[in-house]
């Protein structure tokens, strides 16, 4: 049994897959959702193995749920949009499929069967596209000023400027924040990507600070810096890393 499940904010639309879904006896639809945060905390929560996803919808779009999720550990996905030109050559160009709104019974046949085969296939070739996938769709678009963070059962937003430093623990980086801190799937660079080059730079290896919350910026041994971030935290500003600071240093 294939567990599904359906993310549109329009009503009629997750009716419209509702139905659709109905009549597969192989297709079990475990939940419908009504945004990307939704959306976000339902693939979390209950792995499914195929995902209807919505690309536009206020707050966080279904590109934005991609990347909190992480493109390695999405399930499968077809994406629903109404019509985007970017979009619809990103996916075609990575062999991902789509159903354009408005769409018929023949049209979801045919992606749901593509779908089918995917499943068939772990880690096979729809997983592998997703990071290419976002990387040319947000090209050329604004960096966003937020990002989704889980925070115990629940996930929220934080604003980026609000964000002291970054810390890489493994596989996830730590967001330091206003006294608290949070955990995200996400590699060094890819969370120093996501980040306002003027405002955050990368010390380290394993840190990124906000420049708005250094306070002091000292010479210490073998080319390093001491580092005195606001809040009392210190920090080692590597050799490697200087250039990053030239216009102080």
């Amino acid at each position: 049994m294939i567990r599904a499940i359906v993310v549109d904010d329009e009503p009629l639309a997750r009716q419209r897959l509702r139905q659709l879904l109905s009549e597969e006896p192989d297709i079990s639809l475990e939940r419908e959702c009504t945004n990307g945060l939704e959306a976000v905390e339902a693939i979390d929560e209950l792995r499914p193995d195929l995902v209807f996803l919505d690309v536009q919808m206020p707050e966080l779009d279904g590109f934005g749920v991609v990347d909190t999720v992480g493109p390695e550990h999405m399930p499968a996905v077809l994406f629903v949009t109404a019509f985007d030109q970017h979009a619809l050559k990103a996916f075609e160009v990575h062999a991902l499929d789509y159903l354009l709104k408005p769409f018929d019974r023949e049209r979801f046949h045919t992606a749901l069967e593509r779908a089918r085969r995917w499943i068939g296939e772990p880690g096979g070739s729809p997983r592998q596209a997703l990071a290419p996938l976002l990387e040319q769709v947000h090209q050329g678009k604004p960096l966003s000023d937020r990002i989704l963070v889980k925070s115990g059962v629940h996930h929220v937003f934080v604003k980026l400027a609000s964000i002291q430093w970054v810390e890489a623990e493994v596989n996830y980086v730590r967001l330091h924040v206003e006294g608290t801190s949070h955990l995200v799937r996400q590699t060094l660079s890819g969370m120093l990507s996501k980040l306002d080059s003027r405002r955050f730079r990368r010390i380290h290896r394993s840190a990124i600070v906000n420049l708005d919350f250094v306070r002091e910026l000292n010479p210490a041994s073998s080319g390093d810096y001491a580092m005195l971030m606001k809040d009392g935290t210190k920090l080692t500003l590597s050799r490697t890393f200087r250039d990053q600071f030239g216009e102080w240093l």
